[in-house]
């Protein structure tokens, strides 16, 4: 029997329930595969990974893929693909996360089901009211920051959205965007629980030890 929407709500609460959500980012690793920096995210503790990477061709995607979700299984982490619906159903990912320019969420949920989560990137509270109306499972709120992780990014939308997140979105979210070690602590101070940091990550020549530190901030 396939799970209910208050099942599935409550899977995302639990997938969501960690201080740092990790997305891959090979261009700013290093020289590090993703397959890499992820087996050290995982190391440090990681529960909950997204894979970002919009510039290989498909079969190198599925193959890094294959082995991420291999890694993620094993440690017990949730595995969410970002924008790929075919190649998260093809690996068994946890679920698939969804910009405001791709697929709309209810093709999306018909093709994935029940069994998989649906993010979606907001940045504002009408795009907030917008995927929770039409049954995101969770969304990302943001770029909180300026960030420039990612091409043809929206400009900041600053700690105000956050606020209302906080005070009005009845479903988990992730604070994303520009977030760094030097300010992840007002990011909690404004009460965001799970929180994602891409460059800050990946592009430290010590992931564990980068992870262990924006931990011991969080904690303070």
């Amino acid at each position: 029997m396939a799970d209910s929407s208050a099942a599935r709500r409550a899977r995302a609460r639990a997938a969501l329930d960690a201080d740092l959500y990790c997305l891959t980012a090979e261009e700013h690793s290093l020289g590090r595969s993703n397959v890499q920096v992820v087996a050290e995210m995982l190391e440090a503790g990681v529960k909950l990974i997204q894979y970002r990477e919009k510039e290989k061709e498909g079969g190198e995607r599925y193959r890094e893929c294959r082995e991420l979700r291999r890694l993620t299984r094993e440690a017990g982490a949730v595995f969410i693909v970002n924008d790929y619906v075919d190649l998260a159903l093809m690996v068994e990912a946890d679920g698939v996360h969804l910009g405001q320019d791709d697929y709309p969420i209810e093709p999306v949920r018909a093709l994935v089901g029940e069994g998989m989560l649906i993010g979606v990137s907001t940045h504002s509270p009408a795009q907030a009211e917008d995927a929770v109306r039409r049954g995101a499972d969770y969304i990302g709120v943001g770029p909180l920051f300026r960030t420039f992780t990612k091409k043809n990014v929206c400009e900041p939308v600053g700690l105000e959205y956050l606020d209302y997140a906080v005070a009005n979105v009845p479903i988990p979210f992730v604070a994303i965007g520009g977030i760094k070690t030097h300010n992840v602590a007002e990011v909690r101070r404004h009460g965001a629980r799970c929180i994602a940091l891409v460059t800050e990550i990946v592009g430290a020549p010590d992931i564990c030890a980068r992870i262990a530190k924006i931990q011991a901030v969080l904690q303070e």
